[in-house]
């Protein structure tokens, strides 16, 4: 039996709708990354302090870990692609987490910007994990998402030895 977790950061919902359907495939722990200090509701000036942020490196602090995570198997990562790779709630998680021997499957929404950096970007801060790959959905998705997404849990959840 393996423990899940699915832990993503959601500024439009687009990225929280992904992991609620992973969520409702496979169960395990939802967890939602959240940054003490939320991020401008207007998508312009989303935008901008993203880009500066990432141009920084900047990691901001989080409300909450997510507890027990050496208990975790797998772990479905979320984020949606800011400026070609992660928004920095998700880079400050997994800075801040040992995913080590654990089994990583990144997933993302994107806005047109496809897979970016995403995968390349969580494998870098995530080295010694078992990377599986990634998911990438524009928007919430077409209504008909929902075969993919179970698909790719699918091949996640088989490609991964029993542990």
């Amino acid at each position: 039996m393996k423990n899940i977790l699915i832990a993503y950061y959601s500024w439009s919902g687009n990225t929280r709708s992904i992991a609620e359907q992973i969520h409702g495939l496979v169960g395990g722990t939802l967890f939602e990354i959240q940054p003490v200090k939320p991020y401008p509701k207007g998508y312009n000036a989303c935008v901008n302090q993203a880009k500066k942020e990432i141009k920084a490196g900047h990691r901001p602090p989080l409300v909450a870990m997510c507890a027990n995570m050496e208990s975790y198997d797998v772990i479905f990562v979320g984020s949606p692609n800011w400026w070609s790779t992660i928004a920095p709630p998700v880079a400050t998680f997994l800075d801040s987490t040992s995913l080590s021997g654990k089994i990583v499957a990144p997933f993302c929404s994107h806005g047109g910007g496809g897979a970016g950096r995403v995968e390349s970007d969580i494998a870098k801060l995530c080295p010694t994990s078992v990377m599986r790959e990634g998911l990438f959905v524009y928007g919430r998705g077409a209504t008909d998402i929902q075969p993919k997404i179970a698909a790719w849990v699918q091949e996640v959840m088989e490609s991964s030895p029993t542990l």
